[in-house]
Formats: C-alpha cells, sequence, structure tokens
C-alpha cells in the first residue's frame, strides 16, 4: 500500500479472487453510501509481500476477514463483520446480533468452515 491510503479511517483486506467477497463488497458500499468513502478495499490476491510487511499472515488473511482502523489495530473474522456493519444504519442491528455470546462463536464457526470448503472448492488450499 502506499501514501493514497493514508486518508482512510478504515482498510478492508478482501479477497478479490471471490466472487461472492466481490459481491459483498458491492453491496456493502451501496449500503454505506457516502458512509463508506473512507474505506480503503485492498485486494489480498497476490500480495504476500505487502500483508507480511504489514505483520498480517497471508494465510489467515485469505480464511478471514481483516479490518485496519486508522490508528493501526486489525481486526478479524466477527469483530471486523461487526465494525463495518455499525457503521451502516440497516446494518446496526444484525452488527449488535452476530456480536451475542451464543451467536459469536457460532456464527464464527460456519463462517470459518463454509469459507474452508470454498477455498478448497476452488483449488486454492
Amino acid at each position: 500500500m502506499d501514501n493514497k491510503e493514508a486518508h482512510h479511517q478504515l482498510v478492508v483486506f478482501y479477497d478479490g479472487s471471490c466472487e461472492g467477497c466481490i459481491k459483498d463488497r458491492a453491496n456493502y458500499e451501496r449500503w454505506a453510501g457516502e458512509g463508506g468513502n473512507d474505506i480503503y478495499w485492498f485486494d489480498i490476491t497476490g500480495q504476500e509481500d505487502t500483508l507480511l510487511s504489514l505483520g498480517l499472515t497471508p494465510h489467515k488473511v485469505l480464511r478471514e476477514l481483516h479490518v485496519q482502523t486508522s490508528d493501526g489495530e486489525v481486526l478479524s473474522e466477527i469483530d471486523a463483520y461487526i465494525l463495518l456493519m455499525r457503521r451502516v444504519p440497516r446494518l446496526k442491528l444484525l452488527a449488535w446480533f452476530i456480536g451475542l455470546p451464543i451467536v459469536r462463536p457460532c456464527l464464527s464457526w460456519i463462517y470459518r468452515t463454509w469459507v474452508e470448503r470454498r477455498l478448497q472448492r476452488q483449488g486454492r488450499i
């Protein structure tokens, strides 16, 4: 990444080789409207060296959504989704729900299982 991303409040590391991830990004941008203008979407495809230079493990970033805040904090998986959802009025209630102590671990397991199966189907792991 270079200095042009410096003005963004969030950097979202996403899998640009994943059709579903691209659709999810488009939906988020549409729902967030101008509220999503301060997000830089970083496609992790072929960016292993850049990820490592940021202290991120390419293996993990491929399997979990990662978001970096303007102060450098990195959130992953469900925490990353909650952060993004809280920024969109129509998704705030869903963000609260998936953060519940009973829901979070179940959803985390489903999410990890779904991603692993998708990557295996695609022959990427």
